[in-house]
């Protein structure tokens, strides 16, 4: 145990979401409890084999996995209101789990930015506890400074400030506020506690310390941020350290050319059409194509020879064989295919997706495409320009070796470690 505190907090970790949402958080449970603390994972019930398997104590919170079907997911406005519905039962189950703990075992909570709100109505349950809130993309915070976008929409850099603050405001009232607040409130209002009228507000300002989980040269520290603010890393997770690829992918890899490879993450049930077109823009181009994703019936039935289906592989072992990474921008896929340097081509949807591939863009590491006209010849037409660009060639090998260059991860977690443990408060 570190020699910095007698008594290390307890630390509650709670995400929800798909496997990219838990692999960020799974990393900082480990890297804490090799720091000395105690440490339960809380997440849904999906993913109880993954954190098992990391070696930590697992609370499952219930999760209907038929939210995977509602055809508003992944809708650019629509998709918050179907998480946050979804989401309601596990917290209930947080908020039990955090009243059942031992009144006198000082603890800390590292959350989800959408577990914030209701990691602050266990704290009201129980005064003193401590919550940490890891943001996972740029675009979970909010600013008016460096703002590319603002959900499927770019956003002039003349656009002047008290307009992109008038921006937000719209975003808040129209989408956030009216699916969040009656949930909220209605639970201050038994506790005794006045409502609030900002979903942001309170997902900013009620944490105890702020941690940003991408590099400053991703996205750097805004004014506007929320405070204290602790810049970090990606925390690049593979639950399968040392894994090799299936011997039927490995045949495949080496038969071959480079191919592309294709995935739009472990939750999008609705992809069949964005697989049947890259299939066809792999035939136009002559490429390769491998298809990754755990729904088989997402990818065409009958696949030619140039064309492979896998459930799973990690992408750290995929990637350096790639030509090029055609998904739709999550955060970890985004920082992997960086961390391997190979050509991204993103067709966001929804979330932090469209801001993601914004900053791929301007780094020069890759292209971005909208999902609306993600045809066979588009994405076709874009993949060429992609594997022809000596600019993106440029590009990639240089955030490649800004991620070589070494993670301040452990720096990070070892200030985390140390903040929450000082004296009881953060």
């Amino acid at each position: 145990m570190s020699d910095y505190s007698t008594v290390l907090p307890h630390i509650i970790v709670v995400t929800t979401g798909t496997a990219g949402d838990l692999f960020p958080f799974l990393r900082l449970a480990l890297g804490l409890r090799e720091r000395g603390h105690a440490v339960t994972f809380l997440a849904p019930a999906m993913h109880e084999a993954l954190v098992h398997q990391a070696g930590l104590a697992f609370h499952p919170m219930p999760a209907d996995p038929a939210v995977l079907n509602d055809p508003d997911l992944w809708h650019p406005r629509r998709g918050f209101g179907v998480v946050w519905r979804a989401m309601q039962s596990g917290m209930d189950e947080m908020r039990a789990f955090m009243a059942a703990l031992p009144p006198e075992e000082p603890c800390t909570m590292l959350v989800h930015p959408l577990v914030v709100a209701h990691a602050d109505l266990c704290r009201a349950e129980r005064p003193g506890i401590r919550i940490v809130a890891g943001f996972l993309a740029p675009s979970n915070l909010r600013t008016v400074h460096d703002l590319p976008m603002l959900g499927p929409f770019a956003v002039p850099r003349w656009l002047p400030l008290t307009l992109r603050r008038w921006l937000w405001r719209g975003v808040e009232a129209s989408a956030v506020n009216p699916v969040a607040l009656p949930d909220l409130n209605a639970a201050r209002r038994l506790q005794g506690r006045a409502p609030i009228s900002s979903y942001m507000d309170t997902m900013y300002g009620a944490p105890n310390l702020s941690v940003t989980l991408f590099p400053e040269w991703l996205a750097a520290r805004q004014p506007d941020w929320p405070s204290p603010l602790l810049c970090g890393d990606f925390p690049l997770y593979d639950p399968h350290p040392g894994a090799s690829m299936a011997p039927g992918l490995v045949e495949f890899m080496r038969a071959g050319s480079a191919p592309l490879i294709v995935t739009h993450g472990t939750g999008n049930l609705q992809a069949a059409a964005f697989f049947a077109s890259a299939l066809e823009a792999a035939q136009k181009l002559g490429r390769r194509i491998v298809f990754l994703t755990p729904h088989r019936a997402q990818v065409p039935a009958a696949l030619p020879a140039s064309a492979f289906w896998q459930d799973y592989c990690p992408l750290s072992a995929l990637l350096p064989g790639a030509a090029a990474l055609v998904h739709h921008g999550g955060i970890g896929t985004t920082a992997e295919a960086m961390r391997a340097g190979t050509p991204q081509l993103i067709v966001p949807m929804a979330y932090d997706q469209f801001d993601n591939a914004a900053r791929v863009t301007a780094l020069h590491a890759g292209m971005t495409l909208k999902a609306g006209k993600a045809s066979a010849r588009a994405l076709a037409n874009a993949l060429q320009q992609l594997l022809q660009s000596p600019e993106v060639h440029i590009g990639c090998s240089a955030v490649k070796a800004r991620l070589a260059a070494g993670s301040d991860l452990d720096g990070v977690l070892e200030s985390i470690s140390k903040t929450v443990s000082k004296t009881g408060k953060i």
